[in-house]
């Protein structure tokens, strides 16, 4: 499954209702670390059924970045049942990825 994009219109449906974790990427095109964590968030969302995954642009949802204290980009953050359980903020490996999601990547593709 594709990431999904995320707006305020959608967040609270997409990420605080999700009955599965979310892996949220706060990005902006602008961000040559995000450009370079894109294929490896694109990987996981194509592989990973048991998240979903969502971007943020930070440029186009100034009220997400606001409400989240997002500082620096890339952002990575985890909600689990509606609550952010988790934040990283730069560029991470896919295996950095699957952990903080809390999946073990030994046993994943």
């Amino acid at each position: 499954m594709p990431y999904i994009t995320l707006t305020k219109d959608n967040f609270a449906q997409e990420v605080l209702r999700s009955e599965k974790p979310v892996l949220v990427d706060f990005w902006a095109s602008w961000c040559g670390p995000c450009m370079a964590l894109a294929p490896t968030i694109d990987e996981i969302a194509g592989e990973q059924t048991q998240v979903k995954v969502g971007k943020v642009n930070v440029d186009e949802e100034p009220e997400l970045s606001r409400q989240y204290r997002i500082m620096s980009i890339p952002t990575l953050m985890v909600f689990r049942n509606g609550e952010p359980v988790c934040r990283e903020v730069g560029g991470k490996s896919k295996e950095e990825i699957l952990e903080m999601i809390g999946l073990d990547p030994a046993k994943v593709k």
